[in-house]
């Protein structure tokens, strides 16, 4: 893999301004997004600033995010803490530092696990019960409060007719997808995630997209996921915002 794939992430993620600056989130909520992203691999980066920064502070960081060296887990960026310096000297500018991995298409998935995609007759039946019934209480728990909040193309793993993880389009643009994926608590640590992921990667609507799986440096249940599914580590991220946003997954 090289810059460009990276590049395609950043396009990816975020909804640009005309001068290829970070507008927002490219997601449904239209989520404001980091006041500064940079992603790297061994062949080199990929960075942005949020639009709404002033010329001569945007201008101050590009400078000093193209004098980074390659980027790469485990590797702090060169500049660091003159980043979180400018963007609030670091009382209110958060950081976190992600992993970016490349999932495949068509990955295999283990028989036996249930899997129902957003575009099928099940997957359309599902959606009927939802707005019906309301939504499943081990996913309200974890923020699904309406059918709008189940972001697709999404596929699910189904126990006894119950969605037990669901995979689902966090960031969807014309050249790639980005991942997003969670459990209900009472599935978790029985490899489902990881089928609801293989299972993702089969989608017909995601045929023709790069499809990303990033997610945080310390979140290590994702990581296992990742390792379950054998999914290449491609490249490192750093984000720097106003909140606690995090990567994918």
């Amino acid at each position: 893999m090289t810059a460009d794939w990276l590049r395609t992430d950043y396009h990816t993620l975020f909804r640009l301004s005309r001068d290829g600056r970070i507008a927002g989130e490219n997601d449904p909520d239209c989520s404001p997004g980091p006041r500064l992203w940079l992603a790297g691999c061994a062949s080199g980066n990929v960075f942005g600033v949020h639009a709404d920064l002033p010329d001569e502070l945007a201008g101050e960081l590009e400078g000093l995010l193209a004098t980074e060296p390659p980027f790469a887990n485990p590797a702090t960026p060169r500049h660091l803490e003159r980043y979180l310096a400018l963007l609030g000297g670091g009382n209110h500018a958060r950081h976190n530092f992600g992993l970016i991995y490349h999932l495949p298409h068509g990955h295999p998935y283990p028989s036996g696990v249930r899997l129902v995609g957003s575009d099928s007759e099940s997957g359309q039946a599902l959606i009927r019960s939802w707005k019906a019934e309301g939504v499943p209480e081990g996913l309200f728990e974890l923020g699904f409060r309406e059918v709008s909040d189940f972001w697709a193309p999404w596929c699910a793993a189904l126990i006894d007719g119950e969605v037990a993880s669901i995979a689902f389009a966090a960031r969807l643009a014309d050249a790639g997808a980005e991942l997003g994926l969670v459990t209900v608590k009472a599935f978790r640590g029985r490899g489902l995630a990881a089928s609801a992921t293989a299972g993702w990667s089969r989608l017909p609507e995601l045929r023709s997209r790069t499809l990303f799986y990033s997610t945080d440096r310390g979140n290590f249940g994702s990581q296992r996921v990742a390792a379950r599914l054998g999914l290449p580590l491609r490249g490192a991220s750093l984000r720097i915002s106003e909140d606690d946003q995090g990567e994918g997954a």
